[in-house]
């Protein structure tokens, strides 16, 4: 976490904005990330809002979907709020590291336990989603949180709040180039089967620190499942619960074409010890944290 910039804002609604998440990531990421405090000092946050120079008006759209979503693995958004020009959403803070500040705690690529624990959480989560009619629409590195609950995905709907179907979006800012599905890059609605792109995408990173490797630079287990995620060609990617499958093939009923399981999405992931560290020193300095005496509040 690091203190606010000045162009960043003092409040989101009631919440008193005390520092951001993360430093500038390195990945492009769809929205910026802050943890806040209530006025009272009774409740911490993590409030998300779109990055300047975004559609205000489609981001909302996206934040009040996501509102209404119960699907597990998820980042959930309890509250929505704002003005047409700055809206956001929040939800209960728990200490949290965006992928690649992981990898960057850790000095480089995660741990093929890790990286396996993250792969099969994530394509369970997917799959979990697909199957309830619900496409991700923004996955990519900066998008997976890493919290002491186990990973949680932000930035739902960043594919659909960057630009309507129909108009081009590579190039766009907040969307990370390397997890863009072609389809959608060119103004594809979003679908499932891009999710899986970027699914490979993140674990491509989450295993070699980026996201179109070379096969021998990934671990066994991904040389496979990797390049299949990352063809040009959705019909020629595996669906979720295929991937899912295909890392963990012990779990029941994931090669139908409606898996009635998926793994726990709440389970901890083996994270690295430089990574738990991260995570602890970040809860301390939030407990630490003290609000500015300035207590005027914006809508």
């Amino acid at each position: 976490m690091e203190r606010p910039r000045h162009d960043d804002p003092a409040w989101a609604g009631p919440h008193r904005i005390l520092a951001r998440l993360e430093r500038e990531p390195d990945h492009a990421v769809a929205e910026r990330r802050f943890i806040a405090r209530s006025a009272d000092g009774d409740r911490t946050l993590l409030v998300r809002l779109p990055l300047p120079g975004a559609d205000p008006a489609r981001w909302a759209v996206e934040a009040e979907g996501a509102r209404r979503l119960a699907t597990p693995g998820f980042l959930p958004v309890e509250e929505v709020g704002g003005t047409e020009d700055l809206p956001w959403c929040a939800t209960s803070y728990v200490p949290a590291v965006s992928l690649p500040a992981a990898l960057r705690a850790h000095g480089g690529p995660l741990p093929d336990p890790t990286v396996r624990a993250l792969a099969t959480t994530l394509a369970g989560t997917l799959a979990m989603a697909h199957t309830r009619g619900v496409t991700h629409a923004g996955l990519s590195p900066a998008s997976v949180l890493l919290t002491t609950e186990g990973p949680r995905l932000s930035c739902f709907g960043a594919v659909r709040a960057a630009a309507p179907d129909g108009e081009r979006r590579s190039g766009l800012p907040g969307l990370d180039p390397g997890s863009l599905a072609p389809e959608q890059a060119a103004g594809g609605r979003p679908r499932p089967l891009g999710d899986v792109y970027a699914l490979g995408a993140v674990l491509a990173h989450a295993s070699t620190g980026h996201t179109v490797p070379e096969s021998r630079e990934l671990p066994g287990f991904l040389r496979v499942v990797i390049p299949a995620c990352l063809s040009r060609d959705p019909a020629r990617r595996p669906q979720a619960h295929e991937v899912l499958a295909r890392l963990d093939p012990d779990i029941p009923g994931q090669a139908a074409a409606h898996p009635p399981t998926a793994p726990d999405t709440a389970s901890p992931l083996p994270l690295p010890a430089a990574v738990v560290a991260a995570l602890a020193r970040q809860s301390a300095q939030v407990l630490a944290a003290e609000l500015p005496s300035s207590t005027a509040a914006l809508d």
